[in-house]
This record gives C-alpha cells, sequence and structure tokens, in this order.
C-alpha cells in the first residue's frame, strides 16, 4: 500500500506531500472567490460552494419528506451555501432505492412543497436570499430496494455487478424505458409546479441512466452504439425542453468515468479500467449543451462497487492500492479536461471531503484555474452543514467540525437506516447506527478489494 491514515493539520503539509507524490492539484489562499455569485441562466447563485444531493433515507413509507428530512435541508438552507442540489427522488415507485426513499409525484406534492418553502425561509431568515435548488429525479435499476428486500431493475447484464444482485433481477425492456421517459418529465413538470430553480435528471453511479451510458452489450433501441446508450437521457432532456420551454433549468449529475472494465464502464480507455477516455463524455456533454443544459454536476465511479474512486477515504471496509491524494487529483483533473470542452457551462466539482478544512483552498485554485465553476460538497455537508458560512464569513472551515471520511453515513443506509453523521451529529444519528449494526459483523468488501 502507498499510504497510511493522513492528517494533514496546515496547507503547507498537503502541498509537500502533492510534491513528494507528483499531484497536480490547483490552490489558491484567496477564499474570496468562493463568495463570487454565478449566474446560472436567469436566476443569479449567491456563491460558488454548493450541497451535493446526498440521501437521507429518511421519507416516509409513502416517499414524502418527514421530521428527519425537514430538519437536514433546514440546516443546510441556514449553513450559507448558494446551490442546494436536493436528494434523489424517485418518479416511479418501483424505481426507489430504499423504503424510505423521496417519491416525487402528485400525492406528496403538498409535502415537498412544505420542503422546499422552508428551505427558502431558512435561507432568506439568515441571509436575506434563497438558496438555488435543483430536485434530483431517478430510478434506481439495480439498486432499487422499494420494500424490504432488493427488487433490482437492471439495463444490461454486468459480470463485475451482477455478482452482488440479489435473486430476481430483471432487464428493462425498450417498451418500459420509453414510458419511463414519461414518468420523468412528469417529475419535471411537478417540480416546476412546486417552484424548483431547475431539475436533475440523475445520471451517476449506476443507476439506471448511468448504466445504459455503458449499455455496449445492450441490444435494441437502447444500447450498443453512443447514439442508442444515450437516447434514453437526451430523449429525456428533450421532451422536457418540448414540454416546459425554459420554464425550468434542466441538469443533470453525471458520471463521466464508471472505472469499470470496457466494454462495461463509461468513459474508461479500452486497454485498461484505470484509465480514463473522455471523448464519449466530452461529446455527450456538448450535445448536452446544445440543448440548453447551462449546469453539470460531475462524478465518477460507484459508491456501491469501487467507492474510493468517488470519495477517496483512508477509513473503509477495504484499503485502496492508491493515496487518497490521487484519487483526489484524478477526479478533479477529469472535471477539467470536462469543464474546458464546454467553458460556456457552470461545472460543478465533487471530492472535496477528505481534504477536511483544507478543501476550500483547493477548491479556490480550481475556480481560479477555470478547472471547474462551482465546487460542491457531498459527506460534508452531512457533518458539516455550515460549513459555507464559515468560508464565507470566517475565512476558514474548523477542522474539529470537518467530516472524517469514515462512512458510517452509508453504513446506516446499507442497514437500513436513516442517514446523517453519526460522529459529528451523534445525539441524533449514533442511536439509529447501533440499532443498524446490533448482531451484524463490521461492514467488509474483501470480495471488492481483491477485485481493485
Amino acid at each position: 500500500m502507498e499510504h497510511q491514515t493522513f492528517r494533514y493539520k496546515t496547507l503547507d503539509e498537503l502541498m509537500e506531500d502533492m510534491e513528494r507524490l507528483n499531484i497536480d492539484l490547483p490552490v489558491s489562499k484567496n477564499l474570496d472567490v468562493l463568495g463570487k455569485s454565478i449566474d446560472i441562466g436567469e436566476h443569479t447563485v449567491a456563491n460558488r460552494l454548493t450541497i451535493h444531493p446526498m440521501e437521507g433515507a429518511d421519507g416516509t413509507s409513502s416517499g414524502k419528506p418527514d421530521e428527519l428530512t425537514f430538519r437536514r435541508y433546514e440546516r443546510f438552507a441556514r449553513g450559507g451555501a448558494g446551490l442546494l442540489w436536493l436528494e434523489a427522488s424517485a418518479v416511479v415507485n418501483e424505481g426507489r432505492a430504499n423504503p424510505r426513499q423521496l417519491y416525487i409525484c402528485q400525492e406528496n406534492r403538498d409535502e415537498f412543497k412544505k420542503l422546499l418553502d422552508n428551505i427558502r425561509s431558512a435561507g432568506e431568515e439568515e441571509f436575506g436570499r434563497r438558496p438555488y435548488t435543483v430536485v434530483q429525479l431517478t430510478h434506481s435499476g439495480r439498486y432499487s430496494r422499494p420494500k424490504d428486500k432488493p427488487a433490482p431493475i437492471i439495463a444490461a447484464k454486468n459480470p463485475y455487478l451482477d455478482k452482488f444482485l440479489a435473486d430476481g433481477y430483471r432487464i428493462i425492456s425498450d417498451d418500459e424505458l420509453k414510458r419511463l421517459e414519461d414518468k420523468f418529465v412528469e417529475g419535471a413538470v411537478l417540480a416546476k409546479e412546486l417552484g424548483f430553480d431547475a431539475i436533475d435528471v440523475k445520471s451517476c453511479h449506476r443507476y439506471i441512466i448511468s448504466e445504459l451510458l455503458s449499455a455496449f452489450t445492450r441490444d435494441g433501441e437502447y444500447g450498443g452504439s453512443f447514439e442508442n446508450r444515450t437516447r434514453f437521457l437526451l430523449n429525456i432532456v428533450d421532451k422536457v425542453r418540448d414540454r416546459l420551454g425554459d420554464g425550468i433549468e434542466i441538469s443533470l449529475r453525471l458520471n463521466v468515468y464508471d472505472a469499470i472494465a470496457y466494454p462495461y464502464g463509461f468513459g474508461v480507455s479500452e486497454d485498461s479500467l484505470e484509465v480514463p477516455d473522455l471523448k464519449e463524455p466530452i461529446e455527450l456533454v456538448k450535445m448536452l449543451s446544445d440543448r440548453g443544459v447551462r449546469l453539470i454536476n460531475l462524478t465518477t465511479g460507484n459508491p456501491y462497487y469501487n467507492p474510493h474512486v468517488n470519495r477517496p477515504y483512508d477509513i473503509g471496509p477495504y484499503l485502496p492500492r492508491e493515496h487518497p491524494l490521487r484519487g483526489v487529483a484524478r477526479m478533479l483533473g477529469i472535471i477539467r479536461d470536462i469543464q474546458s470542452a464546454v467553458p460556456e457551462m457552470a461545472v460543478i466539482s465533487t471530492g472535496f471531503s477528505w481534504l477536511r478544512h483544507l478543501a476550500p483552498y483547493i477548491a479556490a485554485g480550481g475556480i481560479e484555474d477555470n478547472w471547474f465553476k462551482l465546487a460542491g460538497f457531498g459527506r460534508q455537508a452531512f457533518a458539516y452543514p455550515d460549513f459555507a458560512r464559515d468560508i464565507l464569513e470566517k475565512g476558514e472551515m474548523e477542522p474539529r467540525k470537518c467530516c472524517i471520511s469514515c462512512s458510517k453515513c452509508t453504513e446506516i443506509m446499507r442497514d437500513g437506516g436513516r442517514t446523517g453523521c453519526v460522529i459529528k451529529d451523534a445525539k441524533v444519528y449514533m442511536p439509529i447506527y447501533r440499532e443498524g449494526r446490533a448482531g451484524k459483523p463490521p461492514a467488509d468488501s474483501k470480495e471488492i478489494a481483491d477485485h481493485l
């Protein structure tokens, strides 16, 4: 192994390791750049800090926001980030990833409206402004579990991922996909009626659209060629635009490098899964830009299969062969290459949480050097919902408040509980974590680790 557990106390320590490892990351001490506004269409985002869509698995059984959902988003809204990207909300019940996942539908519209109103009110009370809001529309595909046991619906067979599938999975048909396109449109229409600024057509982390983008081995209208593999996503974008015009921004969180061997991964070299090939992702992003998509949130990897690729860590169920800094640099380098290909788009970056209190310096450097235009924080927001306020008002993040990238927030979800930070929000989430872990062995991904 190349590394042990690291805790950089100072920026100088981090930069020394960057030099030792020959790692290229943007760095700036000018954190004022993070407080600059940016226009997305007719809307202005107050600053460059974003909260990523992080599922809480804390809705009701019917998919309505519940007590902890409201608590979480009020804390986010009072935390100061200019853009708040709401978590995955299923467009059909069978596409929910867990029995408490949010479900955006007419039956749940009043509670979604209340959630959005609460977010806006909290932002206005604290800062005299509303955060820019994006709601993520999803179908969980192979990770669907609308009731107490998995009910996977896959787009194509995959020898690396299928070994983890529950019995009874099925391959979604072309006719079902055509009908599902319209369900995404219905979700978009409802999001506009509720007042969200934008929708996200979720295309990441091997959920249904992400899997279709890599469906090289699938037959029919939605597999094989690049045109076919992008058909479902582009059809949704076109249909939403035809239905709503410019009434709501269309965005997406997009996997641009799966790190799964060809022909089963998107954005991957045919020669090696460890080598990104961005030809197709760049072509897709340009097509989206031509369709009026002005905001895109980029990510890599699969949190179920190779989590170190999209959320670098040094505490977890397996120890990756690479230093976490290499994972951060790979992800930010990929995002830089996409942003340079579509300079007119506002690209949101990711991969900052492992850097802890030093993340703002990399985020500021990336924006100054045009690697990306906004910086997104995921796990960090669970642990430290007011990280943006501290960066913008104090000029720093407090180390004691930072996420330690232990992944216990993920363990809670996998154990069937509601998700939050076990360490920094222990009064609420430690009892949930302990209840879920009771009688279970430690989380283990040895089979995955051996493969990697």
